[in-house]
């Protein structure tokens, strides 16, 4: 007679050990304590223009990151992001400057068309020419950074040639979230739906794992791989269009050293640097974790080198702590053999 209650009880414990054996909750829990600590440390915090601030600082790293994962998903990197945001970014000044009453939706479609050819490139020399990634990556990082060096010069664009609508994303909000932070929500819920609900999103979890073995089972390997460095190229422009939005200035040193933040967000979000593993929302909540950081040592009189430290220290934890996890479940899978 009790045993459908017992079964039932056994679901939901069941249902509630998988939900806290997730990546996420481990970094979804450690930015609700730095937040909790900073704002008892220093209660203005959390005033309503800090989380403001918050939500900002994270917007265009977020963005970032949801490209990042799908490509670190399939066992590569893009390391030339911040590159791509710098391009598109002094293109949208170059745009407002050349043509005063262009609309707005048209700025937002040519950064993310610039970041989309500059990410298939990459995808071209990953996944056609077969050369990996990392070394890829960081010569175009350098070459995209030459470019727009060469094209923007010592020209800046400041705030006051871009239009006030388009300056205004970045202040307004609707329901007290930005307008920028809004569209990284749609942009990530849309990447964690692509990710875990359709066929060729899933592709990605099984070509990081094997990619020889996703071959053998008919999933065209070079085609995803080179869509992952077009999305990735395509999310770079959009973050560089926010980017112009958000501050007051882009020119030739835009977007520099981003990669690393955007890298590091992903893979403290506990999307393995291996591969075949970890969502486009935890890598978001690593974003948020990252930048929360900084304000928070900042917000307490933490110096400089120490927020650097603390980020390093996150980076070889959650890799140390992905590797154990990979070994020990490789342990669990042979023991069961073994035992069958």
């Amino acid at each position: 007679m009790n045993s459908k209650p017992a079964s039932s009880l056994e679901r939901v414990k069941e249902s509630v050990m998988r939900i806290l054996r997730t990546r996420e909750i481990p970094v979804a829990t450690a930015f609700v304590v730095l937040v909790a600590v900073t704002a008892f440390v220093n209660p203005r915090f959390l005033a309503p223009q800090s989380v403001k601030d918050l939500m900002l600082n994270a917007t265009i790293i977020a963005i970032l990151a949801a490209g990042q994962s799908i490509v670190i998903i399939s066992r590569n990197v893009d390391l030339s992001v911040g590159s791509m945001l710098g391009i598109s970014g002094f293109a949208v000044g170059t745009l407002f400057v050349a043509f005063p009453e262009i609309p707005i939706p048209l700025v937002f479609v040519s950064g993310i068309v610039i970041g989309a050819v500059l990410g298939a490139a990459n995808g071209f020399l990953v996944a056609i020419i077969k050369v990996p990634s990392l070394v890829i990556t960081l010569g175009t990082l350098y070459v995209f950074r030459g470019i727009n060096n060469a094209w923007a010069g010592g020209t800046e664009y400041f705030s006051g040639q871009r239009p006030k609508e388009f300056g205004d994303l970045s202040v307004e909000t609707i329901y007290g979230l930005p307008i920028i932070t809004i569209m990284a929500l749609v942009v990530i819920v849309s990447m964690g739906i692509f990710l875990s609900r359709a066929r060729s999103g899933r592709d990605y979890y099984a070509i990081g794992s094997d990619p020889a073995a996703a071959e053998l089972f008919g999933i065209p390997v070079a085609k995803r791989v080179f869509f992952a460095f077009v999305l990735s190229g395509a999310l770079a422009g959009l973050a560089g269009v926010l980017w112009a939005s958000r501050f007051s200035s882009v020119g030739a040193r835009t977007g520099l050293g981003v990669e690393l933040d955007v890298v590091a967000a992903v893979v403290v979000g506990g999307v393995a640097i291996f591969g075949g593993s970890g969502t486009v929302i935890g890598a978001s909540i690593g974003a948020l974790l990252l930048t929360t950081i900084t304000s928070s040592l900042t917000a307490v009189q933490v110096d400089k080198f120490w927020q650097q430290a603390v980020v390093g220290v996150l980076i070889i934890s959650a890799i140390v702590i992905d590797r154990v996890s990979a070994l020990r479940a490789a342990r669990k899978r042979k023991g069961e053999r073994s035992n069958v």
